[in-house]
Order: structure tokens, then C-alpha cells, then sequence
């Protein structure tokens, strides 16, 4: 008996098994994550990064691990941001540019707790370009509560290298999750003050 128990234990495994094989690659779940797809992707050595897999490790930066940003972008590289607000660059050319930009704002993730970091990226009919949309949440220290904020970026890569990254940030949503509304309605305020021109009676 102990054997015939044994046999059956095999081969439910072996049908298991086979089961999982004729299944085959394309019968994972529909919700197996974006970052265990990257994982997957950028574990591989040898090859050259795909895009999806240097979106993914665009997610990882934001979320905070151990990942260059600045590594991530070709020597002469453009980082934009399309709907960049008032005093905010609207373009970085080249890697050190880059690097050194977003080497600065490190005592921005003192103003909130990331909990938290999803992605969701989509291939085009572009190989070289992904879209990405990158969700992180947790707390925030400025208004003691919640936050989440969302952003989409379209990115170009190239031999395994950014070379073109045009972030689609909101400004709006940005400045209230730093506290810094105030500030931008300022600049804003600022940036579209007509100017002064001379009277008819002084020219």
C-alpha cells in the first residue's frame, strides 16, 4: 500500500508537471508583475538590456534600491520634462547632467515615506521605446496623511542605454506632494505677469 500511495504521489507530480509544460510560458498568470519580469531580464549577463528591462530598473531607482540612475543613460543623452513648471529645466543633455540634477535632490525623500512602488510598462510598435507608469505611494510627512503619485515617462533605449527619457510629470501634483504649492503658484504667478511697457507721453 505504501508504494501504491508512493506511485500515486509521482504521478500527480509528473501530470503536474506536464500540465505546467503544455501550459507553456504564455499561460502565466495575467497578473505576474512587471518586476519580476525586469528581474528576469536583468539577470541575464551577456546581453544587452532590453527596454522593458531598463524600465524596470528605472522602477527600482524609484523605489529606492541600489540602482545609478545616472548608469542608466548614454553619454550624450536627453532627459526632458514636457510640462516642466516654473524654474524647473525643461531639458538635461548628457549623462553628467543627469546625474548630477538628480544627484541633488536627495533630501527630497525626507518629506515622505515611499511604502510602495508599481509599474506598468507597455512595449510600442517602436522596439527601441517603452512607456512606463510608475506609481509609488506611502506617507506623507508634509501633510501627515497619505499620498500617491503617478507619473509616465517615454523612454528611448538604445544598445542597452537610455538615450532620450521624456517625463510627463505633473508639476501641480508634485508641488503638493513636496508642500510646495504655494511656490509654484508664485512662480507661476511671476512667469505670466505682463511687463511693464512706457506710457505713449514718456517714449
Amino acid at each position: 500500500m505504501a508504494e501504491g500511495r508512493e506511485d500515486a504521489r509521482t504521478a500527480a507530480a509528473r501530470g503536474a508537471e506536464t500540465g505546467a509544460e503544455a501550459r507553456g510560458p504564455g499561460a502565466r498568470s495575467g497578473a505576474e508583475s512587471t518586476q519580476a519580469r525586469g528581474a528576469k531580464e536583468t539577470e541575464v549577463e551577456g546581453l544587452v538590456r532590453s527596454p522593458r528591462a531598463v524600465a524596470e530598473l528605472v522602477r527600482r531607482m524609484v523605489a529606492g534600491e541600489d540602482v545609478g540612475f545616472g548608469d542608466l543613460f548614454a553619454e550624450e543623452a536627453v532627459f526632458a520634462y514636457p510640462f516642466a513648471g516654473p524654474g524647473h529645466p525643461t531639458e538635461l543633455v548628457g549623462r553628467e547632467a543627469i546625474r548630477a540634477f538628480f544627484g541633488g535632490h536627495g533630501d527630497v525623500r525626507t518629506l515622505f515615506r515611499m511604502d510602495g512602488v508599481d509599474a506598468v510598462i507597455r512595449e510600442t510598435d517602436d522596439p527601441e521605446v517603452v512607456v512606463t507608469e510608475i506609481r509609488h505611494h506611502g506617507w506623507s510627512h508634509v501633510h501627515d496623511a497619505p499620498y500617491e503619485h503617478t507619473a509616465v515617462g517615454v523612454i528611448r533605449v538604445r544598445d542597452g542605454l537610455i538615450v532620450r527619457y521624456d517625463d510627463y510629470m505633473n508639476p501641480i501634483a508634485l508641488a503638493h506632494m513636496l508642500g510646495r504649492t504655494d511656490d509654484l503658484v508664485a512662480a507661476l504667478s511671476e512667469a505670466h505677469r505682463p511687463s511693464r511697457r512706457p506710457s505713449a507721453s514718456l517714449r
